[in-house]
């Protein structure tokens, strides 16, 4: 079977990468099969905003299957500042990979959504039903509205056409080759890189806003893992949440914290209450996963955190996406 993966070369697409690679030098066949052929792309093999240039590059490869993680995605200062790119680029994104799947009779496509695309104005936790309920957030509404629109083109084809196009989750991702560049990343790259370079210029570790709201992480290589399983044992229609416990969810002051503790910095860090929080929360259930697989099991935030930091800081520079 041949399975290309979009959005390849980031941080859940290199997890991807490096869960095969470990699993098939270990011999360990849990998620995967070793007939299975992988192929990842990023925005320099296919520019997938453009649909001809998607199809040209979908029908050489010729895939079975397809696991649809590119998006043009960013942290709270991107989703409020690129409001219209946030959802253009995306839609367009999400409508050419599906409309040429289909087109080539690729049968099994899976969508990476995100708990940030729920309701604001809702009930916790939140779970998979829940997600049409009512508008997101202000502060991501374009980014939101563009990823509830896949899951509705998914499902539509699967309804009408019986394709195996579903979606999954994910809270809020983290790990190795992730995107640290302070104008755009997402909370804990951001915090790292500027906890690294506050203790590099003896200077106050600044965090954005007050601490407060509450987020549930998952380790990109745990999400991968669960990716691989729910790519060929998934089939229902409606999305899964894929994500840590309502009970592992943890602060922001937490983890800056925790970041700090790592780097040695821990009493130099000072909150800016002058930034917006974004959203409070967005607790997810887990419970749909932990039915299906109940033997699943999670790095903690302090051991991947730890994990990060330590591959931060022995990566050369150029290596690093900042």
């Amino acid at each position: 079977m041949k399975i290309l993966i979009t959005g390849g070369s980031g941080l859940v697409g290199q997890a991807i990468q490096e869960t095969i690679y470990l699993q098939r030098n270990n011999d360990d066949n849990s998620y995967i099969n070793n007939d299975h052929d992988y192929i990842f792309i990023s925005s320099k093999d296919c520019d997938l905003t453009n649909i001809n240039d998607t199809k040209e590059y979908f029908s050489k490869c010729n895939p079975d299957a397809v696991i649809h993680l590119a998006a043009y995605v960013g942290g709270l200062f991107r989703n409020m500042s690129e409001k219209i790119n946030m959802y253009e680029i995306n839609t367009q994104i999400n409508y050419n990979v599906l409309k040429v799947c289909d087109e080539l009779n690729i049968n099994r496509v899976l969508s990476c959504l995100s708990t940030c695309i729920f309701p604001d104005d809702t009930t916790y936790p939140i779970n998979e039903n829940m997600l049409h309920n009512g508008p997101p957030h202000f502060s991501n509404d374009a980014y939101a509205y563009s990823k509830r629109m896949l899951e509705l083109h998914s499902r539509l084809y699967y309804e009408n056409k019986e394709r195996i196009y579903n979606c999954i989750i994910p809270t809020n991702i983290y790990g190795k080759y992730d995107n640290f560049n302070l104008k755009d990343a997402h909370v804990i790259p951001a915090l790292i890189h500027k906890c690294y370079l506050a203790k590099k210029n003896n200077q106050p570790f600044i965090v954005n806003g007050s601490g407060t709201p509450l987020r549930q992480f998952i380790y990109s290589l745990d999400l991968a893992k669960l990716i691989l399983k729910v790519l060929f044992e998934y089939y229902e229609k409606d999305p899964i949440i894929l994500s840590v416990s309502e009970e592992n969810e943890v602060s922001i002051y937490y983890v800056a914290n925790t970041i700090a503790k790592c780097f040695g910095y821990e009493n130099m860090i000072k909150f800016d209450c002058n930034y917006p929080d974004g959203q409070f929360k967005k607790t997810a259930d887990n419970k749909k996963l932990m039915d299906l697989y109940p033997d699943t099991t999670f790095t903690s935030i302090e051991n991947g955190i730890s994990t990060t930091v330590e591959w931060f800081n022995v990566t050369p520079e150029n290596l690093i996406r900042k």
